[in-house]
């Protein structure tokens, strides 16, 4: 399978750990690509999930392997970003392991200017000064995801398309509205303040990818629970927003298209080898 290639790749917010981690759906989009850095900007692994009786499953172990798999036989340098969900990394940073490096912030460079990285959870007053109640909150939203899971089986035998009852309930609250554009205001600022063109984060599952007030591109790769999304660089300094399931059906159509040339070239020169040996 020809792997679609890409200078760098920014993940975020996987949650290894939990039952509605999409481990599958990431794993087949890593399987799908190549890329010299891979930035994996926080929340990868739910500390918070397996100390309150989350499971870890072996396709997150298969994950680890996947990623381990592209340092070592495709020389992939992997940045990994501490998130609040896995904050025990605090304890250890910076590391260096040969192309992996895990560290608390990360000055993506390009030919336009740099981009900083963080995971985001810094701007967010719940995670930082009343931890209890954003545990709290992880585990309403745990239970919401349950509710959102047993609706959609139901749905998927009528036949209809996934419904993610978290989104609609967030895009109906202002507060929520209003705490995203808040969100986004403050890491405007920090991007600002460190002189850089523009921002990756993730943290809240709301992926972007726009130009803020003052000229500032705001980048957010969602997560792998619900959006299934990721930020990709295809050129130096060239962004897109991937959303997996459009992703994974163009890849397929390309290699149809593909085989359906080789087999056509195939054909053509069978057809001309034949001429020949029949005059």
């Amino acid at each position: 399978m020809k792997k679609n290639e890409y200078e760098s790749i920014f993940l975020s917010d996987i949650h290894l750990g939990t039952r509605d981690c999409k481990a599958v759906e990431v794993i087949d989009f890593l399987k799908a690509t190549r890329c010299r850095k891979l930035v994996l900007n926080g929340d990868i692994v739910d500390g918070w999930a397996l100390r309150g009786g989350g499971k870890w499953l072996p396709n997150h172990t298969k994950f680890v392997r996947t990623v381990l798999k592209k340092m070592e036989k495709q020389g992939t340098e992997v940045i990994c970003l501490r998130g609040n969900h896995d904050d025990i990394l605090e304890r250890f940073l910076p590391i260096n392991f040969g192309n992996l490096r895990i560290v608390e912030e990360y000055i993506h460079a390009t030919p336009q200017g740099d981009y900083l990285v963080v995971h985001g959870d810094g701007f967010d007053s719940v995670t930082t000064s009343h931890k209890w109640v954003a545990v709290a909150g992880a585990r309403a939203y745990e239970l919401l995801l349950g509710v959102n899971r047993l609706y959609n089986r139901w749905s998927a035998l009528r036949g209809k398309e996934y419904f993610s009852l978290s989104r609609k309930i967030k895009a109906k609250v202002k507060s929520a509205v209003s705490f995203v554009d808040r969100y986004e205001d403050q890491l405007k600022e920090l991007a600002s303040v460190k002189n850089c063109k523009g921002i990756v984060c993730g943290h809240i599952p709301t992926p972007a990818d726009k130009m803020l007030e003052g000229g500032i591109h705001y980048l957010n790769s969602g997560d792998w629970v619900e959006s299934l999304t990721a930020i990709v660089e295809k050129e130096p300094g060239e962004f897109e927003l991937i959303h997996y399931r459009e992703f994974m059906a163009r890849s397929e159509s390309e290699q149809s298209l593909e085989a359906y040339r080789g087999d056509f070239i195939e054909g053509m020169e069978g057809t001309q080898s034949n001429t020949v040996f029949a005059a």
